[in-house]
């Protein structure tokens, strides 16, 4: 069995918030709609039950990681690929050859005070993470160990 990963995983609010994902039953969802091969890759083949997400707000001012949330089951097909009247439709992927994946999460805590970016820029031990970086635009992204640590800090939750 592998070791536990961590991911931050971005949502524009206006289109799905962590307060959405508080509102649901169970406070599950899956995370569908990703329309980018990499961040596919990670949904399809590295994101596994168990694993931690950060749930970042992103195009809003600031953009904030606002809590956390637990994979509760693994990358499997899309299917609003497959479904015309959807907005993530893609008439290349079928129930066949699907071309797109999805996770389910479940919200596990709200940070006190969401974490605005410039914070996580500016705190030690964050300056490798890829959301500090310029130019770091996948809504997928591995977290370490050590960064999931030190943010759980910053959002009171350590």
């Amino acid at each position: 069995m592998s070791s536990r990963r961590y991911w931050l995983f971005k949502s524009e609010p206006s289109v799905y918030s962590f307060q959405d994902l508080l509102q649901e039953p169970d406070q599950t969802a899956w995370w569908e709609g990703v329309r980018n091969y990499q961040a596919r890759n990670l949904l399809r083949d590295r994101v596994q039950v168990g694993d931690g997400v950060l749930f970042y707000h992103s195009r809003v001012s600031p953009p904030v990681v606002a809590g956390t949330a637990v994979v509760v089951r693994a990358g499997y097909p899309d299917d609003t690929a497959w479904d015309p009247s959807s907005r993530y439709f893609d008439p290349r992927s079928t129930p066949e050859n699907p071309r797109w994946y999805r996770v389910d999460i479940r919200a596990d805590r709200a940070f006190r005070t969401p974490i605005p970016l410039q914070t996580l820029k500016r705190t030690p031990g964050l300056e490798d993470m890829m959301v500090t970086r310029k130019g770091a635009r996948l809504s997928i992204q591995p977290v370490t160990p050590g960064e999931w640590c030190i943010i759980l800090e910053l959002g009171g939750l350590a």
